[in-house]
């Protein structure tokens, strides 16, 4: 098989039988970089930064501790992509932003410094909407980046470049960020597996913050037991990031290869009610009924469950998040890192702070910093950003009620499949409401995992179908998640991506 279409648990396990080289894995997935990914005017452009040269030589040093016989971890050798939200020491770290063009950071973010310790070479930054918001990686300041299902459509966002280099064969696994659903929905409609893992499992630290109460690292891939490989890898607790969970990750590699069995007898499955209906894709829709009929197949009880609150999850989000937004991105002030924008004359420090803002920031991040600062203003916070907290506690209760009655909830990922680039970058709020299913998780703080589940029938385009667990029960995501990817590969007699397109350059 090409080495290029093996997933990583295959890699992983051709590097330890002495079949290949981590060398010739990462010199591959370089090759097909340069062939496919192209740049802003064409190819995928899932890549802002390829690091050609770091990566070959980490691939080299993981091929000299194998042949010393040292101890390795699984994934050691096999290489990785990351979303260029995250810091990476001697890597340029931009956020799809003008403002933070050519940054290089003195630090690694706490996950890539574990990617670094267990050896993964890292071939680069992947392209995302400005500061991660958005939903279909039109926002960067780089330019839009393409799904490789069909190149004039959204791979999604804001991490729609990790998703398009998994699903691309790009790179056999990659690194995201989940604020609302920047995993989880570019996984959907590029056919790739996407996790979010439970809020604080996994370190925040060297994550330039979009809003510190939503954000969370988590694995994009092409298979749920890659995923579950690299979440045991970046999940734990660390003391460097004070939202940290210090509790064990889980032993979500057992979960996965336990759930590939096929078997969820005692399994209590909750369709969540609110997130179906009109305005869903027919396609998306019949490829959930049909996953949720492989669940009960494999011996899950499937029961319906009402969470009245989720229908104010969209609204409630879109106040929480441009808030604690334009708190964080204060500090780009043109004082202390990134661009700096002189105005002619004699500009006082507040003159240089405004024209450095307003030539840096996209329209969306602009967009979003003026809501969120109205929001927080004087007489307005408590009936905007205060109501919205009361509603976030009563989605969360819903959760809670929800999980007292079923082990896991599911939905579709997102209502629609790939919508066509450009068709919703003036609709900002046909825009959002791709989010309309992922929200929930973020605001309740619970895991989410999207896996790819087939084809609509209108386009040819990816469906993903969503599970959502309590939070700390990220094995539960892994158990039912292997469980409905083995019974979908079996329906379709192979994964999906193996009915990609030839993706063009």
């Amino acid at each position: 098989m090409d080495l290029i279409r093996r997933s990583a648990a295959e890699l992983a396990d051709a590097l330890a039988a002495g079949e290949t080289t981590s060398v010739e894995i990462t010199r591959a997935y370089l090759d097909r970089i340069a062939a496919v990914d192209g740049d802003a005017e064409a190819g995928v452009h899932a890549f802002l930064h390829v690091d050609a040269e770091g990566a070959l030589a980490q691939a080299a040093a993981s091929d000299a501790r194998r042949a010393a016989g040292e101890p390795l971890h699984p994934l050691d050798g096999v290489p990785i992509a990351v979303k260029d939200v995250l810091a990476t020491s001697g890597l340029p770290t931009t956020c799809g932003s003008k403002i933070l063009e050519g940054w290089v950071p003195p630090y690694d973010a706490t996950v890539v410094a574990k990617l670094k310790a267990a050896g993964l070479p890292i071939l680069g930054k992947t392209n995302m909407d400005e500061f991660a918001m958005g939903s279909s990686t039109e926002h960067s300041a780089y330019g839009p980046t393409r799904n490789p299902w069909d190149q004039t459509r959204i791979p999604g966002g804001s991490g729609g470049g990790s998703a398009a280099a998994v699903a691309a064969f790009e790179a056999p696994l990659a690194l995201g960020t989940d604020t609302g659903g920047s995993i989880r929905q570019p996984g959907a409609v590029t056919g790739t597996v996407g996790v979010k893992p439970t809020y604080g499992g996994v370190s925040r630290y060297g994550l330039v913050a979009l809003a510190n109460s939503l954000d969370q690292v988590g694995p994009v891939t092409r298979t749920v037991l890659d995923s579950a490989l690299l979440h045991e890898l970046i999940g734990g607790h660390d003391p460097l990031d004070s939202t940290s969970v210090d509790a064990p990750v889980g032993d979500l590699v057992a979960a996965a290869r336990q759930g590939a069995a096929g078997d969820l007898t005692g399994l209590k499955v909750g369709v969540i009610k609110e997130l179906a209906g009109d305005g869903w894709q027919p396609g998306v829709m019949a490829r959930f009924a049909e996953s949720v009929d492989l669940l009960t197949k494999a011996g899950a009880e499937v029961v319906e469950v009402s969470c009245p609150s989720f229908v104010h999850a969209l609204a409630t989000y879109y106040l929480i998040l441009p808030a604690e937004a334009s708190s964080n991105l204060a500090k780009f002030d043109a004082m202390r890192y990134g661009l700096r924008v002189t105005p002619d004359g004699d500009p006082s420090a507040e003159d240089v702070m405004k024209a450095t803002r307003d030539a840096g920031f996209g329209d969306e991040v602009k967009r979003r910093i003026i809501i969120g600062t109205y929001a927080l203003s004087s007489g307005y916070y408590d009936a905007y950003y205060g109501q919205a907290q009361k509603v976030r506690t009563l989605i969360s209760r819903d959760f809670e009620a929800a999980y007292e009655q079923v082990d896991v909830l599911v939905s579709p990922t997102a209502p629609t499949t790939a919508f066509p680039l450009g068709e919703k970058l003036d609709d900002p709020i046909a825009m959002y409401l791709n989010d309309l299913a992922t929200i929930p998780a973020n605001l309740a703080g619970v895991p989410g995992i999207s896996v790819p589940v087939g084809l609509a029938e209108e386009d040819g385009l990816p469906v993903g179908f969503q599970i959502l667990a309590p939070a700390l029960a990220d094995d539960r995501l892994y158990r039912v998640g292997a469980a409905l990817e083995a019974a979908v590969t079996a329906a379709a007699g192979g994964p999906i991506l193996d009915k990609l397109p030839e993706v063009q350059a």
